[in-house]
């Protein structure tokens, strides 16, 4: 995409160290952003993050990050705070969108913004909550959960796109591979039956995807997960459930969690459908 400009705004498209910069910003809005995500994000879509800058410096983000044809989703849409309703903002994502093309758009809208992507074409599918806390230790080790490394990649691929819009293995072969990523896999019978990963972050050890064939499928790779963000010395967790699935929260209510902040998926448009019903966590708040 070519640079645009917007008064002295100048949107271009960013790198992945510019991104350092905008996750210390999702820090700041108490997003609690994983601390080595971007690699993972640029591998699906390296043109599809975006910079405001003013006489040089940064003052504003947005992505807009496309899987398919079909499929893209925007998210770290953000402006500092001492520049807001200067219209940098309105004039970032207008810059920015126009990479998704005709594709239909995803995005987690906080509430206080939801307004604003409803003016801008986006509807509201469902709601997710993020819980967070902590999962006491269990007794012994999770029943039939393996490492995802000893999982054939093409037929965890094939599970993953069954609960994603949209096929997605660059970015996954990147998510359950980065350092500090932590990627599990249940197996029953030769199969998978749900997976999940979690991943240091700047607060709450971060846990998604947790997708599961059913509610005790992901109860064990809950559980497991948990353990493996206290192996990196992270006692707290938070995932990211979607009402969509409300076996989702009464998981979560079970284990002790407790919901904090509430976001909205909305659409543009049509979009591929998923088993919602295995999707106990979505993967971030940023990709989809």
């Amino acid at each position: 995409m070519a640079s645009a400009t917007s008064g002295s705004l100048s949107v271009s498209p960013a790198s992945a160290r510019d991104w350092e910069l905008v996750r210390s910003w999702a820090a700041e809005e108490g997003w609690n952003p994983g601390l080595s995500d971007a690699p993972a994000f640029f591998a699906q879509d390296p043109g599809g993050f975006f910079l405001g800058r003013l006489d040089g410096e940064p003052v504003s983000a947005i992505s807009v990050v496309t899987y398919d044809d079909a499929y893209a989703f925007l998210g770290f849409y953000l402006v500092r705070p001492e520049l807001r309703g200067l219209g940098h903002g309105l004039a970032t994502w207008r810059a920015a969108l126009a990479h998704a093309g005709a594709r239909s758009v995803g995005l987690d809208g906080v509430p206080a913004q939801q307004d604003n992507y409803r003016r801008s074409g986006f509807a509201t599918a469902y709601r997710t909550a993020r819980y967070v806390g902590e999962i006491p230790a269990s007794d012994g080790p999770a029943t039939g959960v393996v490492a995802a490394d000893r999982v054939d990649p093409a037929t965890l691929a094939a599970y993953d796109s069954a609960c994603h819009h949209a096929d997605r293995p660059r970015f996954l072969g990147a998510w359950l591979t980065t350092p500090g990523h932590r990627a599990l896999v249940r197996v029953a019978d030769g199969r998978p039956t749900g997976y999940g990963v979690v991943r240091p972050a700047q607060d709450e050890a971060r846990i998604g995807p947790l997708f599961a064939d059913t509610p005790a499928d992901a109860a064990v790779l809950l559980d497991a997960l948990a353990a493996e963000a206290r192996a990196f010395g992270a006692a707290r967790i938070a995932v990211d459930m979607p009402e969509s699935n409300p076996a989702a929260a009464r998981l979560a209510e079970e284990r002790g969690l407790e919901p904090t902040f509430e976001t909205a998926r909305m659409y543009t448009g049509p979009v591929r459908p998923v088993a919602h019903e295995r999707v106990f966590g979505v993967t971030t708040l940023e990709l989809g």
